[in-house]
């Protein structure tokens, strides 16, 4: 198994490539710049057949579109924010002065609505739901291969912002206290934005997580 990750759109979203040994691909969160994540699976000899989101906002799906089409493969998301590919209002580009309305074209074809072991293709992960950053946020643990996608959950020395409609930091602190402080400390957590971090670093380091906020 490979990762790749291209960083996209004005706030530098990370899309990820999760790549099997024969080249079959999910991408996580292709949330701008179509043309570049194209560059990628073709520079790579990539095989997309899903595309999964860890949320709905703006900038994890701006490129849903192009790339649904290009490839297309079916998109997979959490039902409880099934309305934000058609509301700019709540994926949030309708609410931002300097990004255009956002509407995506069809509804996904699949939602991640029961927690657990799930499997796509020929990847096994769990699927756990951390609301707090926004109401849908999902998290994908790859135990047995070391690494997490945690989406905008939580970065390296922070956590999602909460101050957005539907936030709340006591849910999305109870999620990660839950579903992501509880794996082994050198599990790789992917975040939304930024670099790569372990949960052991944040334990130690993050202040929303060892209480120095």
């Amino acid at each position: 198994m490979e990762l790749l990750a291209l960083a996209v759109g004005p706030v530098q979203a990370n899309c990820y490539f999760l790549i099997a040994d024969n080249r079959d691909t999910i991408i996580f969160d292709p949330g701008a710049e179509p043309d570049e994540i194209k560059n990628i699976i073709e520079a790579n000899d990539l095989k997309p057949f899903a595309i999964i989101l860890t949320h709905a906002h703006y900038d994890h799906i701006g490129a849903v579109n192009e790339i649904r089409e290009a490839y297309d493969i079916p998109l997979y998301q959490s039902s409880i924010e099934k309305e934000w590919l058609e509301d700019a209002s709540l994926n949030g580009s309708g609410r931002h002065p300097l990004i255009p309305e956002i509407v995506i074209d069809k509804p996904a074809d699949f939602y991640l609505d029961t927690m657990g072991p799930t499997q796509v293709g020929s990847f096994n992960f769990e699927v756990q739901h951390i609301p707090g950053h926004s109401p849908g946020s999902l998290v994908f643990l790859f135990k047995e291969n070391g690494f997490a996608m945690v989406g905008d959950v939580v970065f390296q020395g922070s956590i999602g912002r909460t101050d957005f409609p539907y936030g709340s930091q006591d849910s999305l602190l109870k999620g990660i206290k839950e579903h992501i402080l509880t794996l082994q400390g050198e599990t790789v957590l992917f975040p939304g934005h930024g670099n790569p971090t372990t949960v052991e670093d944040e334990i130690l380091r993050n202040p929303f997580i060892n209480g120095d906020m």
